[in-house]
């Protein structure tokens, strides 16, 4: 009788008990027949053949076995070695990852729900990359045009890949912005690799003895967030309040009628 030994290690890396179970009989029979496979496995743990059956081809497809088909011959299963499993934790973490990208896009929409059944305003706050991803992954939920003030060449400095990601997935889903930055040579090269007919932004000139924008802000819908990129910290603070967003939005109209800049 066959013992086993290892099916919740085998378990906590992605596979059901089930499929643990066969891999591990599987791995001390080394190549066998179906039929023999079944007859192994533990009477205490409720696996009837056809579901051995049924599992031994869930883990050819996991790429944890491999059945041999010679004609005349009775089918074989082949344990793979035991590493195959690391290609079972890495698709959990793409998964879990999707996953997570996919929630954060309707997580907004669920906060909002909270915040209007408690009748307040909510403030969140986040740290580091994954933080600002977040925040700029809320705004993919944005149902109008984002208004956006942008320090381009912090933007440049700190996060660059996070920013490329952020734009293709914005223009393919077709987010329109419209932003204000401060007009130099870096900022003309870098919105170059914009899609002209989903961002719109205006260049205004600095001011002497101001300091330009030093945090992106992005307002949208009821919400207002903020990103401050240093190299002391990454932070970003996230605002749902109509009344907040609606004065920031008057206050960025304003200043996008009042100036002069180009707009590209």
């Amino acid at each position: 009788m066959i013992q086993l030994e290892y099916t919740k290690e085998i378990t906590d890396t992605g596979l059901t008990k089930e499929q643990a179970i066969v891999y591990e009989v599987l791995l001390k029979l080394g190549e066998s027949p179906a039929s023999t496979i079944a007859r192994a496995v533990p009477s205490g743990t409720t696996l009837s053949r056809p579901l051995v059956y049924k599992v031994l081809e869930e883990l050819i497809q996991l790429d944890l076995a491999q059945k041999t088909e010679e004609s005349k011959k009775i089918s074989t299963f082949i344990p793979k070695h035991p590493v195959a499993i690391t290609k079972v934790i890495d698709s959990q973490k793409e998964r879990i990852e999707r996953t997570k990208k996919q929630f954060l896009s309707t997580s907004g929409k669920l906060s909002s729900l909270f915040n209007l059944s408690v009748g307040k305003p909510g403030v969140q706050f986040y740290e580091g990359k994954d933080g600002i991803w977040e925040v700029l992954l809320d705004s993919m939920t944005a149902t109008e045009e984002i208004l956006t003030y942008a320090d381009l060449e912090a933007i440049a400095k700190y996060i660059p890949e996070i920013n490329a990601e952020y734009s293709a997935l914005r223009e393919e889903k077709n987010v329109k912005k419209r932003g204000l930055v401060i007009d130099s040579p870096e900022a003309r090269r870098f919105l170059k690799s914009y899609d002209g007919e989903v961002t719109h932004t205006k260049l205004i000139a600095s001011t002497e003895g101001v300091v330009p924008f030093q945090t992106v802000v992005q307002i949208y819908d009821n919400r207002v967030s903020y990103i401050t990129l240093t190299d002391e910290y990454l932070m970003s603070i996230m605002i749902t309040d109509q009344f907040i967003a609606n004065t920031h939005k008057y206050l960025f109209e304003s200043m996008w009628k009042c100036s002069s800049g180009d707009v590209v």
